[in-house]
């Protein structure tokens, strides 16, 4: 193995890394529940950007369900941000979970 030709592997890896973190910050998906009645919006980081929630779920007398609601939107936000970043990255990490 030649370490020199090792470096330059390297250095390669280091710049499509960094290309994938540039490409990733931009990546932005909503999850929903409730037949929409709630959304919730991450970033590329996992972040939560924005959640809507639609007036007619929002009952003082049902706040469990709300909260369900706002979980189950999340769960599936997380789920889209996953497969989309999958999709991006794949290529790069070669077959890596």
């Amino acid at each position: 193995m030649n370490p020199f030709s090792m470096m330059k592997n390297l250095a390669g890896m280091q710049e499509q890394l960094k290309k994938a973190q540039e490409e990733i910050s931009k990546v932005e998906v909503t999850g929903s529940s409730g037949g929409n009645m709630v959304q919730v919006t991450l970033n590329g980081k996992f972040e939560l950007m924005d959640i809507k929630l639609d007036p007619i779920c929002v009952d003082n007398r049902d706040v469990a369900m709300l909260q369900d609601l706002i979980k189950a939107a999340h769960h599936n936000a997380m789920e889209k941000m996953q497969e989309s970043l999958k999709s991006q990255l794949g290529p790069m990490l070669g077959g890596l979970q």
